[in-house]
């Protein structure tokens, strides 16, 4: 049997072939070459300028609260040892003068807020339970509208909740546990400005923490509602590199200050955090001021805020903030 010869490749294949030969290397991706990275923007260096600030700044922020809490001790220590009676060395919480003032924290914006945000939210709240577990004069502490994703995340992360003590933990919103005329709104977006503190009122603080993305919802919802509003006389006092907005627990530790001194710059000076680069306001230039407020407040991007540390068990010192906006 005779074998057929193999029949010629056609031009078309050999060329094909010849191509793909020819042309290997070069159609093969060049993994080893690297991309170069886009150059950051302005506003993106701005960010890791203040990232890095805020790292920097850790040890000052511990620093400056160690030595709050130590020259408080050393007050409790010396109010002891100036008694003849030997049944005042309990714990100086026994000898806490508790205020008649409400302060309440709004945690009715459950859905506006991302778990992450709701997870800063929860260690402001821890925050603020500590420090009023160690207040010389402690407030009548509310937590209302509580329930959603706030509820859940401190039921995970935090179930000793249920048997905090000296707090009132509320599913009902504040306008139904609260006589109207009693209520005022903390917000920094109200014209009227906080000169003194009543304690025959309930004051409440906007549990936020939004980056901005809600601007004004807490005078809104006030002012939608009926109720008083105001802000702490925060431009009286100090003058700012940044916007008027803080965390619900500088609030609520500004508010425990004043009732303790009864003198706001030293409630703020004492409470607000080294990044707001806050000064005595006659010790500023108010054109220079002025234009620094103005850049800032341009920047939408407010992610640079301060971040919680965490804060295992609230009635332990701990150290724990971010912001929220409430004030």
């Amino acid at each position: 049997m005779s074998t057929l010869p193999a029949p010629p490749e056609s031009d078309c294949v050999k060329t094909k072939l010849d191509v793909s030969e020819d042309q290997a290397e070069h159609l093969k991706p060049s993994f080893d070459k690297r991309e170069t990275p886009e150059p950051l923007s302005k506003r993106q260096l701005k960010k890791l300028m203040r990232q890095k600030q805020w790292e920097d700044q850790r040890e000052l922020r511990k620093q400056k609260r160690k030595e709050r809490r130590q020259r408080k001790k050393l007050e409790r220590q010396s109010h002891l040892e100036s008694s003849s009676d030997g049944h005042d060395r309990k714990r100086f919480r026994s000898e806490a003068v508790p205020s008649s003032l409400r302060l309440i924290v709004d945690c009715s914006f459950d859905n506006l807020m991302a778990s992450k945000d709701i997870k800063k939210l929860h260690k402001q709240i821890q925050r603020c339970y500590a420090e009023n577990r160690r207040a010389s004069h402690p407030v009548q502490y509310y937590l209302t509208s509580h329930g959603g994703q706030l509820k859940k995340i401190m039921d995970e992360n935090d179930k000793g909740w249920v048997n905090w003590k000296d707090i009132h933990i509320k599913s009902e919103h504040y306008s139904e546990l609260m006589k109207k005329e009693d209520l005022v709104y903390l917000t920094s977006d109200s014209p009227n400005i906080l000169k003194e503190l009543d304690e025959s009122k309930a004051y409440v603080i906007g549990g936020l923490v939004d980056h901005n993305h809600h601007k004004g919802i807490t005078y809104k919802q006030a002012s939608e509602h009926g109720i008083h509003h105001a802000q702490l006389p925060l431009g009286d006092f100090v003058k700012m590199n940044s916007r008027k907005v803080l965390a619900v627990n500088h609030v609520f530790e500004i508010v425990l200050e004043y009732l303790e001194t009864r003198d706001w710059q030293e409630a703020f000076f004492s409470i607000l955090p080294q990044r707001k680069g806050a000064v005595p306001a006659d010790k500023v230039n108010s054109r220079e001021l002025a234009s620094t407020i103005a850049k800032e407040e341009e920047e939408s991007d407010s992610s640079a805020e301060e971040s919680p540390e965490n804060v295992r068990d609230p009635t332990q010192e701990g150290e724990g903030q971010d912001r929220a906006n409430c004030t």
